[in-house]
């Protein structure tokens, strides 16, 4: 399946690329979240006649997610949780858990932004953690797991 690219996609290509991908991967993800057209003369017509305003609305974001990234970069949070007397949680400590420490700091961030690619914290202690804000910037908060 071809398709136009709207905006830049790790690891597919940026905005304007026209590239090959699965059918399920078109249809189920791409498509549906506005990050792709089906590359038919039409489309490929429409989108040429929309491209600066795409290429624009590019720079908007990404220009956003670099102040966000100057504003969150280094903060720490702490988070308190019940946990056993070897430091243990009951529980876990998960992506969720971090919006809601970062939205009581005065900072809204989406779950998807936030990273754990070793999962979630079941140990009191320090992390860091990384918050993917746009396809090319990442900002690293540190979180701290303390026993309530």
């Amino acid at each position: 399946m071809e398709v136009i690219l709207l905006e830049k996609v790790d690891n597919l290509g940026s905005l304007g690329d026209k590239v090959n991908v699965k059918g399920g991967y078109g249809r189920n993800y791409l498509i549906p979240t506005g990050k792709a057209t089906l590359a038919t003369p039409a489309n490929v017509a429409r989108f040429e006649e929309r491209r600066a305003e795409l290429e624009r609305l590019s720079g908007d974001a990404l220009i956003s997610a670099k102040a966000r990234r100057d504003v969150l970069e280094g903060l720490q949070v702490t988070i308190a949780a019940k946990a056993g007397d070897e430091g243990r949680l009951f529980g876990s400590v998960g992506t969720t858990d971090i919006v809601h420490a970062l939205a009581e700091a005065g900072h809204a961030i989406e779950r998807h932004e936030v990273r754990l690619p070793e999962g979630a914290f079941r140990v009191i202690g320090e992390y860091e953690v990384n918050l993917h804000l746009h396809a090319d910037v990442d900002a690293t908060i540190r979180v701290i797991v303390a026993p309530e």
